[in-house]
């Protein structure tokens, strides 16, 4: 089986961990204050507050920066930590709908949706592709909005050729295993802002600004040195597996973006995605097999696929009543269609062959079913070329099919078969070529 995820490590890890549990100093220590020192300047950040958890991070942001009532934008497709995190803070999460080509917040209509009572924007770089971030700071700017960028899949992006975890006003990060660093579970907060990150140091650890001198309620949400020390050694990891990751989804995109049917993950000028997952977008009416089919399919090749997600947030019920269909139109078409295919850094050229395979001849991976009619539409010009355009797949038998055809102001429709419409000079678009 080729996993959707695979921790990149060797005995580098082993060595770094094993050298904390001969220290005996397990807990949150010098080895974590490295970890933040290696961090901040890996993305450009003055400051970077390590935590327990990617989860632990969105909470103490929403926390620090808003009060009880506050709105936040959030959008509708992603991970629901996005949006429990803010309920959790005593904020209000308000969603708002997605750029269908990078799954990201959608600056207009994030606009829209903002209140009185809105303070803050929360876009997440999904899959590891940058939202557009200089549109969502020109929007907050407008707006008096402060920014919390979840990252949680974006190690290593950049966007206008600046690492994303660099940008204002703070930047949550994640070390959860299938992400493209880990520590097994924990988190990460940058910003620029001195006074924040105090805040958040803070908050992380009971208020505590010196032994048993509590300023303020906190929480513990401490990382370990035995998690640093896993960090340090990921995060020099990171480069090479950022390549890797970069390398296999151009492979995936010339091989499977030729599939009618399957979207693969575009970037947009000035953007560089991390690629935590490479997830495409499936047409059943084109490809002739739900999303779903098609996961089962693969799966019975020997390739794990995943759906992020199936249900957009205001679906789930734990946010019941914060919005409908009709209001979400693209979150609510991707949770249907959207497949993530493996695409880390340990996959070999033989695994992404294997994938490419499967997604290229759905004769051998999907279901069989038998040839439906198909339709072409050719239009005939006064000089008697031609041009058409297919409106469906061709079936297995060309003499079913059908061609509309034009011819000064006549239209007509004929039968398509050998006999009446042979491929010749004159005709730009052959019908084999449509097969």
């Amino acid at each position: 089986m080729i996993p959707i995820a695979q921790i990149n490590f060797d005995g580098r890890e082993i060595e770094a961990v094993c050298r904390v549990i001969r220290s005996g100093h397990w807990r949150m220590g010098a080895v974590a204050e490295k970890f933040e020192r290696r961090f901040a300047h890996a993305v450009g950040a003055r400051h970077a507050v390590a935590v327990s958890s990617g989860t632990a991070a969105l909470f103490l942001a929403f926390k620090t920066l808003l009060r009880p009532g506050d709105e936040v934008i959030v959008p509708d497709f992603t991970f629901v930590a996005t949006a429990s995190m803010a309920i959790a803070a005593a904020a209000r999460p308000v969603f708002a709908d997605v750029d269908p080509r990078t799954f990201t917040l959608d600056p207009r209509d994030a606009e829209r949706r903002i209140t009185r009572r809105t303070r803050a924007l929360a876009p997440v770089h999904l899959y590891g592709m940058p939202a557009d971030i200089r549109a969502l700071t020109r929007l907050a700017r407008r707006h008096g909005l402060k920014i919390i960028w979840d990252a949680a899949q974006a190690h290593g992006a950049r966007f206008g050729g600046k690492d994303v975890g660099a940008f204002p006003d703070v930047v949550c990060y994640s070390f959860y295993p299938s992400k493209n660093m880990t520590t097994g579970e924990g988190g990460m907060l940058t910003t620029s802002d001195a006074t924040l990150a105090r805040e958040l140091r803070l908050l992380r650890s009971h208020g505590e600004s010196s032994r048993y001198f509590h300023e303020r309620l906190g929480f513990n949400f401490r990382p370990t040195d035995i998690g640093s020390a896993l960090g340090i050694v990921q995060l020099g990891k990171l480069p090479a597996a950022l390549r890797a990751r970069q390398r296999n989804a151009r492979v995936l995109a010339r091989g499977v973006g030729s599939v009618p049917g399957i979207e693969v993950p575009e970037e947009r000028r000035g953007r560089t995605s991390a690629y935590n997952s490479f997830t495409v977008r499936i047409n059943p009416e084109i490809l002739g097999v739900a999303r779903d089919e098609l996961q089962q399919a693969l799966g019975r090749r020997g390739i794990e696929t995943a759906v992020h997600y199936p249900r957009p947030l205001h679906r789930q019920p734990t946010f019941r009543g914060l919005g409908r269909d009709k209001d979400f139109p693209v979150s609510t078409r991707l949770a249907q269609t959207v497949l993530s295919l493996p695409v880390h850094s340990r996959l070999s050229r033989t695994d992404l062959e294997r994938i490419i395979k499967a997604d290229r001849s759905p004769s051998g991976v999907l279901p069989k079913s038998p040839a439906q009619p198909a339709q072409v539409k050719f239009f005939f010009r006064p000089n008697g070329k031609a041009t058409g355009q297919r409106l469906q797949k061709l079936g297995a038998a060309h003499e079913d099919a059908a061609v509309e055809f034009r011819e000064g102001k006549a239209l007509g429709r004929a039968p398509l078969t050998a006999d009446n419409f042979r491929p010749s000079a004159n005709v730009i678009h052959q019908t084999r070529g449509l097969a």
